[in-house]
């Protein structure tokens, strides 16, 4: 019983720290947020208030019926900054 007791403030802990590890590309520049992706591959970047979503460098990272677009996100220092790639359902690319 005593270790149980232990282990909940340990998972609390935990959660609240990942919760919080989600770069926000608002507090980002764009050299910064753009580099983020480079470097990580595939990332999930906060995007506004409530907001986040999953950025890629290529469509390796991205599921077999998907392909890229181009992703375009505000940032500190920039309203509209080319991070990098959103993966989409190949029948939804828009042209």
């Amino acid at each position: 019983m005593r270790t149980a007791l232990l282990a909940v403030p340990l998972i609390v802990m935990a959660t609240s720290t990942l919760a919080e590890a989600r770069p926000d590309s608002l507090r980002m520049s764009c050299a910064a947020t753009y580099g983020l992706v480079q470097r990580s591959g595939a990332v999930v970047i906060g995007t506004g208030p409530n907001l986040y979503e999953r950025f890629v460098t290529d469509a390796g990272y991205c599921e077999l019926t998907q392909t890229t677009e181009p992703a375009w996100i505000p940032t500190g220092d920039n309203p509209q900054c080319l991070v990098g790639k959103r993966c989409i359902e190949r029948r939804l690319k828009r042209r």
